[in-house]
């Protein structure tokens, strides 16, 4: 069980909730034949694998490639829809990549995924960040130009629904086109459940939101803009559509937006509750799920060692922590580790960024990019005693950055590759406890200018078709991977 020291929900104090650090990890998979199982501790791509060249043969367990499209590598989120991935698209670098753009591959024989064509209006060719997304009810694919974290104005929306391989665009008019762009600021995005309503979310203070109705695909129009008071990043809307949890700087903001779901005149969108916590920064996006009818929602910190929290949001006025899951690399005491092997690679070391279940209702399996860990799988039918059942940390790519242009890691933009963030935090504990000292995070690796490339990114979430994972990683691109019949479905 993966609540070590948690105080009890019922009977914690908030301020006790707020400063709780979970300092267990969930169980280890259990790796079958076949396998090539890390050689460190749960999550970490140690140094010594990575100055030997082990890591270049990357790590598996219960989990194995099938085909994969590397090109020039990918960017934050490429998400998938029927036999159809969608690569997302990096600025200013991936103009310099022979498809700029968000490239649009054909799966349909997933040992050999091929490039189908390139989507090169600007908000695809603007780097798409973290607001490319698919809607399944409609078979929408729509992104926002994002460049480097932060963007405004351009907004892309096609029809995949006909053929996913040849996406048609909607929206030649606003938001499309240079000269007319929608009034939005953005970093992140997505679809409510019915494909009516893509929200955009800057990052930037004071948590700007905006509701673009796009029921009418040809003409997307802003029909509400608010802030949520802080700043936000990712969202999960509930499958009615009646309420949002918006991801912040450490925690979530529970959102009533039945008024924009009803298309009311005069929108108005009440906050409800939020909830905050001190392990755990920068919470990336939330995941509704429901089990055994009632409602609950995964949370992922993308900074800070926090993994994944499992929230009862039966009352949504009183957010309960369920359980939380972590890698044993995220353990305070694994501080030293993370620092010593990570900081190489740039901002981003071993965290969660982007899961997705296999399925909405009663999930049996969370599957996370972990960034620097990889692809990680979980069995989740008990919420509270989760365990960890596979991964894929696939091979680094040493020496390749001149050909993966498109990737955010590979390109070594001075913002993301500063020294580790959230591996400064965890060493800034430990620190103060006594458990390293600076002395002992000197090696040759500090010398590096950017990214070596001995460990890949994987930010984006590995999605389900059947037994089968379809994710991209930054470095190695686009893959499909299948999982053992021997862990799913779990049972």
């Amino acid at each position: 069980m993966a609540t070590g020291g948690l105080p009890s929900p019922a009977s914690a104090d908030p301020v006790a909730q707020f400063l709780e650090i979970e300092r267990t990890a969930v169980a280890r998979a259990q790796c079958g034949e076949g396998s090539l199982p890390e050689t460190g501790v749960q999550g970490e791509v140690p140094l010594a694998d990575r100055n030997s060249g082990r890591s270049q043969q990357g790590y598996r367990c219960n989990l194995t490639l099938v085909g994969r499209y590397q090109g020039q590598g990918a960017g934050i989120v490429s998400p998938t829809y029927g036999h159809c991935s969608y690569t997302g698209s990096n600025w200013p670098m991936g103009f310099l990549s022979d498809h700029p753009g968000v490239q649009v591959l054909d799966a349909s024989d997933p040992a050999n995924p091929r490039l189908s064509t390139t989507l090169t209006e600007p908000a695809m060719q603007g780097g798409t960040w973290e607001s490319l997304k698919v809607n399944h009810e409609r078979g929408l694919l729509a992104a926002t130009g994002v460049g480097i974290g932060y963007g405004a104005g351009y907004f892309s929306i096609y029809d995949i629904s006909e053929d996913c391989a040849h996406p048609r665009l909607l929206n030649s008019g606003p938001g499309s086109q240079l000269t007319m762009p929608l009034p939005i600021t953005t970093h992140e995005g997505g679809f409510s459940p019915d494909g009516r309503t893509y929200w955009a979310a800057g990052t930037l203070p004071p948590g700007l939101l905006h509701a673009i109705d796009v029921g009418d695909p040809s003409n997307p129009r802003v029909i509400w803009t608010g802030s949520t008071g802080l700043s936000n990043h990712g969202f999960g809307i509930s499958p009615d559509g009646n309420r949002m949890y918006v991801s912040t700087l450490a925690g979530i903001t529970v959102l009533d937006i039945s008024a924009v779901q009803r298309r009311d005149p005069n929108p108005v969108v009440p906050h409800i509750s939020q909830r905050f916590w001190l392990d755990g920064q920068f919470t990336q996006h939330t995941i509704p799920i429901t089990k055994d009818g009632e409602p609950f929602i995964l949370t992922v910190d993308e900074a800070g060692s926090g993994g994944v929290k499992i929230m009862d949001i039966a009352d949504e006025r009183d957010i309960r922590l369920v359980d939380t899951i972590k890698l044993e690399i995220n353990l305070p005491e694994n501080a030293d580790r993370w620092a010593q092997s990570a900081q190489g690679e740039g901002l981003f070391g071993y965290d969660a960024h982007y899961c997705s279940v296999d399925r909405a209702e009663d999930p049996t399996t969370l599957a996370c990019g972990w960034i620097q860990s990889g692809i990680r799988v979980f069995d989740i039918r008990d919420l509270r005693d989760v365990r960890e059942i596979a991964y894929y940390n696939p091979p680094g790519q040493v020496g390749k950055k001149q050909q993966l242009v498109n990737s955010l890691h590979a390109d070594t933009h001075p913002i993301l590759m500063a020294p580790p963030l959230t591996g400064t935090i965890a060493v800034g504990r430990a620190l103060l406890e006594g458990a390293i000292s600076a002395g002992d995070l000197t090696s040759d690796r500090e010398k590096l200018i950017g990214a070596d490339l001995s460990a890949d990114w994987c930010f984006s979430p590995p999605e389900f078709h059947g037994s089968q994972l379809w994710v991209s990683c930054m470095d190695n691109g686009f893959m499909v991977l299948d999982l053992n019949e021997s862990v799913y479905p779990p049972r």
